[in-house]
């Protein structure tokens, strides 16, 4: 029975900010409840979680604070409580978007309600941000795997007789259920992994297709021509071969594309100065209207929580180092650069790559994700 897998602990993998691969020694608050959890109380893990993040600050940041926000994530995924613990896997990618482990969750949380194509791209975040993340990959291939599913039920929906698909659709099947009976929703500890199994979507018969009219070719009738009249032409006299001037370089492509570089690059600038100055007005204007949102949260929602992040530290600093342009036409780029953020709670520099599109004479965000 083939599983999605969903990380059990946070910070798993170094970065610039975490440097603890695990729950720190010691016999603190922290580990207590990580211990209540293994021995399967989550319950009062739960209530202890809620009691430890309430005595601290709103804006806490750190290795304890996201390890606790990840537990009580996953003790809400394993209690059912799915869009409360998507919620808390949303705010550590925006929080702390150099761990690969929470996209992973939420991915499999979005799995367990169909939503593949959400599953996917966090998938791809967490791959992005940690190319060597193993249990994303294989995430990715079942996600994969069942969309494959999805796509073969609707051929034979609209062919019965479809016997390559039919065959295809049987040995996607057979990797989710070993009875042929849909998988239920629900977390399972096995050796220290946790996984959650996707319910099989139930294929919806479909009315069969009328087959169009065939038009039928009318054969021309055959026509008769008159043979043409054919007068000999006339020799031109031999004209003197013109010679061939060199032409001066042409500059103007190679210029206007260093001003459509100097263009995008501009932008940027103005979206890092704002978010420095805490212009909240002027960094949300840097975003396209079509901006696609990390982790399917609405675009509302999304500014609001920036609004509390960039006013909330009492300084911030924010530059951009060797940006690298990349042109997929006259109206989109991507450019990829290094993102140095330094507030007086957080310290980070991190490889960002973000997709820009035309708007007059400035360019603005499309997406952004990090990593190259």
């Amino acid at each position: 029975m083939s599983r999605f897998r969903i990380a059990v602990q946070a910070c798993a993998l170094c970065c610039a900010l975490f440097v603890a691969p695990s729950f720190p020694a010691g016999a603190d608050e922290l580990q207590d409840i990580n211990i209540l959890y293994k021995k399967g109380d989550a319950a009062k893990a739960l209530e202890r979680l809620d009691s430890y993040l309430a005595g601290k600050p709103k804006d806490a940041q750190g290795t304890k604070i996201a390890q606790a926000r990840f537990l009580k994530g996953l003790i809400l995924a394993e209690q059912g409580k799915t869009p409360e613990a998507i919620k808390i896997y949303v705010s550590l990618t925006e929080d702390y978007p150099e761990l690969p482990e929470p996209y992973n969750n939420l991915a499999v949380l979005y799995a367990t309600s169909n939503q593949f194509d959400k599953a996917r791209a966090a998938l791809e975040m967490a791959i992005s941000t940690h190319p060597s993340y193993a249990t994303a990959h294989e995430n990715l291939g079942d996600i994969y795997a069942k969309m494959a599913s999805q796509a073969y039920d609707k051929a034979l929906q609209l062919d019965k007789g479809n016997a390559t698909a039919q065959t295809k659709l049987a040995l996607v099947k057979e990797m989710f259920s070993s009875s042929g009976k849909p998988n239920r929703p629900a977390v399972k500890s096995d050796a220290g992994k946790a996984a959650l199994t996707v319910p099989a979507t139930p294929a919806t018969p479909a009315a069969p297709a009328k087959p169009e009219p065939l038009a039928v070719p009318v054969k021309p009738e055959p026509v008769k021509a008159e043979p043409a009249k054919v007068e000999a032409a006339k020799p031109e006299p031999a004209k003197p071969p013109v010679e061939a001037k060199p032409v001066a370089p042409h500059k103007e492509k190679a210029e206007s594309k260093q001003d459509a570089e100097a263009a995008v690059v501009k932008s940027l600038n103005a979206w890092a100065k704002a978010w420095a100055s805490k212009n909240v007005a002027g960094y949300l204007a840097s975003y396209a209207k079509d901006f696609k949102v990390p982790g399917g949260e609405s675009r509302s929602s999304w500014e609001k929580t920036r609004k509390e992040r960039i006013s909330r530290p009492k300084s911030i600093h924010v530059s951009i180092e060797a940006p690298r342009v990349t042109f997929q036409d006259s109206e989109h780029a991507s450019v990829t650069f290094r993102q140095n953020y330094k507030s007086d709670a957080l310290s980070t520099s991190t490889m960002k790559t973000v997709m820009v599109n035309r708007a007059g004479d400035k360019w603005l965000i499309q997406q952004e994700h990090v990593g190259r």
